[in-house]
């Protein structure tokens, strides 16, 4: 039934709420689902809420040595306020590190973000569902392979000694550097991350393009709207709320470009070019058994993270987006 019209000049009477069941009532409701989620919950809750209350260790002389259980070593430490991040402010090398991790952040912002989400609409256009799965399959496949494995790939296809440079050679020609040059390695990092990453990160695009009504695209197509109109007004639209939400997780990981990939070519490339901030709190935490200076150092990307998260996700609000979490 439709509701009444609002009074001449005035406006629409708000609609009264629902009175809200007791709890005991939602309790005997929700049961299966409470259930179903207690272990995904129980998971997030010990290894992920649990192990933050060890961020104490950033304001301490932290000695694991001290008593005979961890548990001791932390109430033994001597606390020592904020000079675990006075050192870490006043160390150049986390300066440079924090640099190089904040460049590559931006630059695969640039040049990876928007591949997934190419390749989602290329997959999603392929009418076989044959072909769709197997290129599918294909893309999908490096996300599966280590880092070891990525990298060795890279070096025997890149390397100096690697099937392009052998090829060049054959041509009397010189090959570039490119797995030890400094100058490119932003561009090279991005080039393996795009080759393991880009397929898998296209399942969620797929997901979203799978809920946009195609008699939208029937209608615009009877409209005289062409392929690029239909994607510009109809694709691009139904994939916006899921761009803004990927976005803002990515900006909220932004001081985490990965350990294992950048620990395997530091030493080919140099620290300057290298050296990232989770390679840093390696050699100058765990290596030296400076806990507290690398838990100063692993709190510091928390909190940047967390005002990255929130600003955006503010920023999406304005936009009219709903973001990571609304109060409506």
């Amino acid at each position: 039934m439709a509701d009444p019209a609002p009074p001449p000049g005035g406006r629409r009477p708000a609609r009264r709420r629902q009175p809200r069941l007791p709890l005991r009532a939602r309790l005997r409701r929700d049961w299966p689902l409470l259930v179903m989620v207690a272990p995904g919950a129980l998971l997030l809750l010990v290894f992920h809420y649990v192990p933050v209350l060890g961020n104490v260790v950033a304001f301490q002389d932290y000695n694991p040595y001290l008593g005979d259980s961890s548990l001791e070593a932390l109430f033994y430490s001597p606390f020592i306020g904020l000079e675990n991040f006075e050192a870490l402010f006043s160390d150049p090398a986390f300066w440079d590190a924090l640099w190089n991790t904040l460049t590559i952040t931006a630059f695969q912002l640039v040049f990876f973000f928007p591949l997934p989400i190419a390749l989602a609409i290329v997959l999603h256009s392929i009418l076989s569902t044959r072909l769709r799965m197997f290129v599918q399959t294909v893309v999908y496949l490096p996300h599966f392979f280590s880092w070891v494995l990525v990298v060795t790939f890279f070096v025997q296809m890149l390397g100096g000694a690697g099937l392009l440079a052998q090829e060049l050679r054959e041509a009397g020609l010189t090959p570039p550097e490119i797995m030890t040059n400094p100058d490119t390695f932003i561009v090279l990092v991005t080039a393996e991350v795009v080759w393991k990453d880009v397929g898998w990160g296209t399942i969620v695009f797929l997901a979203a393009l799978s809920t946009i009504d195609p008699n939208l695209y029937e209608a615009s197509a009877v409209d005289g709207a062409g392929r690029w109109r239909r994607l510009w007004h109809i694709t691009l639209p139904g994939l916006r709320p899921v761009i803004v939400l990927l976005l803002i997780l990515r900006l909220g990981d932004a001081l985490s470009v990965g350990f294992e990939q950048f620990m395997l070519q530091r030493d080919a490339v140099g620290r300057q070019a290298a050296e990232v901030l989770d390679t840093f709190v390696y050699h100058h935490s765990i290596i030296t058994g400076d806990y507290g200076f690398g838990a100063a150092a692993g709190l510091f990307k928390a909190v940047v993270g967390l005002i990255l998260i929130l600003a955006a996700n503010k920023f999406a609000h304005a936009l009219g987006e709903r973001g990571v979490y609304s109060k409506t």
